[in-house]
C-alpha cells in the first residue's frame, strides 16, 4: 500500500517486485491474563488518541505512519511476521 509519507511514489511491489512487503511495528503489550475488558479499554483510548488529526500529523512529520489496530489485528500481524522472518533467519543460519 502506498505510503502517506511519500505520495506519488509507487510501492516496491508496484515497481516490479511482486509480494514485497516490509513493515515496522510499534505496539503495546499487556501481561498474560490481563482482563479482556481492560485491554479493550486501553486499545480504544490509544486508537482514539492516535487517530486525532493533529496527532497523526505530528507522527507523519517525524516520519511515522499511524495505523491504530485492534488486539486481534496486531496478533495476526505479529504471527505473520514471525512466520515470514523466522523462515528467512533459518535460511540465513544455514549459510556460511
Amino acid at each position: 500500500q502506498p505510503s502517506e509519507l511519500t505520495p506519488g511514489l509507487p510501492t516496491v511491489a508496484a515497481s516490479g517486485v511482486p509480494g514485497y512487503e516490509v513493515i515496522s511495528i510499534l505496539a503495546m503489550f499487556a501481561p498474560a491474563g490481563t482482563p479482556v475488558r481492560v485491554i479493550e479499554r486501553i486499545n480504544h483510548e490509544i486508537a482514539r488518541y492516535l487517530n486525532m488529526p493533529d496527532v497523526k500529523e505530528k507522527f507523519l512529520k517525524s516520519g511515522v505512519e499511524v495505523v491504530a489496530s485492534s488486539p486481534q489485528q496486531l496478533a495476526a500481524i505479529v504471527k505473520s511476521e514471525m512466520a515470514k522472518w523466522g523462515t528467512v533467519l533459518k535460511g540465513a543460519a544455514g549459510q556460511d
